[in-house]
């Protein structure tokens, strides 16, 4: 399935797995802006704040000055994105930005979108 993928797209789940094992945090995500600028970010699990990996990589692309999103990817344990992932990534890039999950070892599953 990781053919499939725009190379750009598995750039993303690349990043993402990285920062995951790089942290040793539950999620690593990455998105990629509508220059082309990417952004990564792991979970935040901090007493007083908690952020899923994607938000907080949403989160650092405003924080940078990102007006839009071409695609996010997540790579996690998890069997699906969540609806506040994808909530985070429509605010910024619409309903048809695509989502996509990889399991830990980086295979990816099936792109949703955030809409």
């Amino acid at each position: 399935m990781t053919d499939a993928l725009d190379p750009e797209d598995r750039k993303l789940i690349t990043l993402a797995r990285a920062t995951r094992a790089r942290n040793a945090v539950p999620e690593g995500a990455a998105v990629r802006d509508e220059t082309g600028r990417t952004y990564v970010a792991g979970t935040v699990a901090l007493e007083s704040l908690r952020l899923s990996a994607l938000r907080t990589a949403v989160a650092m692309a405003v924080a940078s000055g990102a007006t839009s999103l071409e695609a996010a990817a997540v790579v996690s344990e998890a069997e699906a994105v969540t609806d506040a992932d994808r909530a985070a990534v429509r605010d910024l890039g619409g309903p048809a930005t695509p989502v996509l999950l990889a399991g830990p070892d980086g295979t990816p599953g099936p792109v949703v979108t955030a809409g």
